[in-house]
């Protein structure tokens, strides 16, 4: 995916995904308590979300820079 990306190119991925992240948790802070609201897609829009959170934490480890041992 990124393997051989540059740090400003992985910092552009990392604020899209940080974007979609905050509209994801926007629209399940909106229909989380809707009675009506269809609960498989709430949780299809969680388990969205926590694949986001996990791809920014590769991507935020990415930006580390290796130290020689």
């Amino acid at each position: 995916m990124l393997e051989n990306a540059s740090p400003t190119e992985i910092a552009r991925r990392l604020a899209a995904l940080r974007e979609e992240h905050r509209d994801l948790d926007a629209a399940i802070e909106r229909l989380a308590p809707d009675a009506r609201a269809d609960q498989l897609a709430v949780l299809r829009l969680k388990k969205r979300k926590l694949w986001l959170k996990d791809c920014i934490a590769r991507l935020e480890s990415a930006l580390i820079p290796d130290e020689p041992a």
